[in-house]
Formats: C-alpha cells, sequence, structure tokens
C-alpha cells in the first residue's frame, strides 16, 4: 500500500494520540540514528539498542588503546535524540584532522572520558544521555565484548566488522552466514531484554544487514525476547544495497538472510516499511561507482503487511531515508491497528 493513500486521513495530531508509545528500536549505524530523529517527534519512550561490534575508525582505535567498548554507534544515537540535535551532531561529530588525535570524533573522546570516571560503560552512556537531555535512552546490547566473524561463501573466515564486506569484495565471495566469537558468553543488558519485552512497537532496520542488524540479534536472550513480546515488529528496509554485504539484493533477500540467520519458522516482522522512490540519473551514477543500487521492493512477504512510498530525503547529493515520513507512516498504522 503506498504512504499518501495510507496516511491521508491522519493528522499529526492523531498520530500524537497514540499515547505516547513504547518503542524499541535495534540496530546501529547511521540508519538507525536517522530514524530516531523522526520518532522522538512521536514519542520520548525510546529505547535504542545499539551494537558493540565496531572495529573500525576512531571507534576501533579506542576499543583497541583503552579497552573501552566502541562508542560510535552509541555516539549517534544520542546525538539523534538529543533536544538540540542541531549544534549536538556538529559538536559531537567533529572530527580532529591533525596530531595524534586525528580521525578521532570529539563525540568518541568524549564518551571515552566519560567511561573513565563512571562505574561502567553503561553508566557513561547514561551520563552521557543526561548531559544532553536526550528523549528516551540509549543501551548498548551488551557490556561485553563483542567480536564478529563471518564465513563467505567459498569456506573463508573473516574476523573483524570492519575487514568482512572488505574481504567479500576481495575475494569475490559474498557473505554465508556470521557469529559471534565465544557468544555463550556474551550477556544482553537486563535493561535491554525488559525494553523489548515490553515494547509496544519494536523496530529493526535500517542498517548494514550483516554488520549492524544480525549482531544484535545473537546476542543470547535477544531472539528470546523479542518472540516472547506483544510489540508490533516493523522492519524499517534500506534505501541501497551495500558492497560486500548485500550486492544485488532484493529486500526479500534481505528479510529471508535475518530469518536464515536466526533459524526461524516462522516470519519475524509484521510490517515492512520499504522505499519505491526513485533516484535522479545523475544520483543513480554517483552510486553506481560505489557499487551501489537502490534495493528492489517486495511485492509480498508471507506474514507480513507491506508499506511502501517515496522514503528518499536527498542532502548534500546523499541519499537518506525521510525520517519524518517513515515515522508518521509507522505511527499511522499503528494508529490503526490500535483502533481495531
Amino acid at each position: 500500500m503506498e504512504i499518501k493513500e495510507y496516511i491521508r486521513e491522519f493528522t499529526t495530531r492523531d498520530i500524537i494520540k497514540t499515547r505516547n508509545p513504547s518503542v524499541v528500536t535495534i540496530g546501529g549505524g547511521t540508519g538507525m540514528s536517522r530514524i530516531l530523529t523522526g520518532i522522538k517527534n512521536y514519542t520520548n519512550r525510546i529505547t535504542a539498542i545499539v551494537t558493540v561490534g565496531d572495529d573500525g575508525g576512531s571507534s576501533g582505535r579506542l576499543r583497541e588503546e583503552t579497552g573501552i567498548l566502541p562508542p560510535g554507534d552509541i555516539r549517534n544515537c544520542i546525538v539523534a535524540l538529543a533536544d538540540d540535535e542541531a549544534i549536538m551532531k556538529r559538536l559531537f561529530n567533529y572530527r580532529f584532522d591533525t596530531g595524534e588525535l586525528k580521525g578521532h570524533s570529539f563525540g568518541n573522546l568524549f564518551l571515552a572520558a566519560m567511561n573513565g570516571i563512571s562505574l561502567d560503560f553503561f553508566d557513561a552512556v547514561k551520563k552521557t544521555s543526561e548531559v544532553l537531555h536526550i528523549k528516551g535512552r540509549v543501551l548498548p546490547v551488551t557490556l561485553d565484548e563483542m567480536n564478529l566473524k563471518a564465513v563467505l561463501k567459498n569456506g573463508t573466515i573473516v574476523s573483524g566488522e570492519s575487514q568482512i564486506p572488505e574481504a567479500a569484495i576481495r575475494e569475490e565471495s559474498p557473505i554465508e552466514s556470521i557469529f559471534l566469537e565465544d557468544v555463550q558468553n556474551l550477556k544482553p543488558l537486563e535493561e535491554t531484554i525488559d525494553a523489548i519485552i515490553n515494547a509496544q512497537i519494536l523496530i529493526i532496520g535500517p542498517g548494514s544487514l550483516y554488520t549492524s542488524l544480525i549482531p544484535n540479534l545473537l546476542i543470547p536472550g535477544i531472539m528470546d525476547a523479542i518472540q516472547v513480546s506483544n510489540a508490533k515488529k516493523y522492519y524499517i528496509a534500506n534505501l541501497m544495497t551495500q558492497p560486500g554485504e548485500t550486492d544485488g539484493f532484493t529486500q526479500v533477500d534481505h528479510i529471508q538472510a535475518i530469518e536464515k540467520q536466526l533459524g526461524l519458522d516462522e516470519p519475524l516482522f509484521d510490517v515492512i516499511i520499504q522505499n519505491t522512490g526513485k533516484l535522479s540519473g545523475p544520483l543513480e551514477k554517483k552510486y553506481q561507482k560505489y557499487g551501489q543500487e537502490a534495493i528492489p521492493p517486495v511485492d509480498r512477504f508471507e506474514g507480513a503487511t507491506i508499506l511502501s512510498g517515496d522514503l528518499i530525503s536527498i542532502e548534500k547529493l546523499n541519499i537518506r531515508h525521510d525520517a519524518d515520513m517513515v515515522a508518521r507512516l509507522l505511527f499511522t498504522d499503528y494508529l490503526k491497528g490500535t483502533r481495531k
């Protein structure tokens, strides 16, 4: 069903009448933080559960040098939920370009410093969230060291989140499956389990399929909580394929990869929100140079409602989700369900 047809009878006031529903998002990367900027306009009962498997860039350096859990995805979500998002985004995303701090973002260093004066990383995240007066809360999926590995179709095993897509491209062999090292020793935060079980709306995506989304679901206890939860479960589909992870994937391929990786017999999602907007010729050529293409939408998927529309926002010649449109569509769908 197309967006305009679906939401035309509803206003923002109608959506807010959902009575501040409890929303849980699970993922990581810039995709999820983008969606949070839209969701926070309709509820402040938000819990963002974020992966801590990053081992590249500034986060990876801090992880290796200080032992802190990678702060990058956590930082992005905190900034997205901040009261003054514009200023905080500029400050926390500022990257030093000279000296020993070159490549580090201020936000990552802030979280590292806060970690040094806190009980643990979770306490550091809470204190940072308080400083920025965020709507809702941000939780690392685990406080244990999370090391991601992948098995490529040619049998090669690759270690490290940042190395997986590169290896798949280098060896011209797609990802067959992923797993977490010493997974039996990983424990989710109790707060993440409670949030999932008590959620009214549960959102997975958008984000890197194998390196941001699925890893969270492999932490022991997370999928059990999702299956127990009575929340309405939404999958927000990616806009573009990702080199080394989802080359040539359709939306069906994305969803089936999640269900296959988790060994699910029943559909996971109640609703799939996907983009059917088209890219302009110049934008399409730009992304093709980076090995990316728009993901073909799905016409139907067993057990799920499909909501489709133009969800593209273009900022500085980059494609992003239209966060407010996604949020309006999601809350409109939820509101219609509560009226039945």
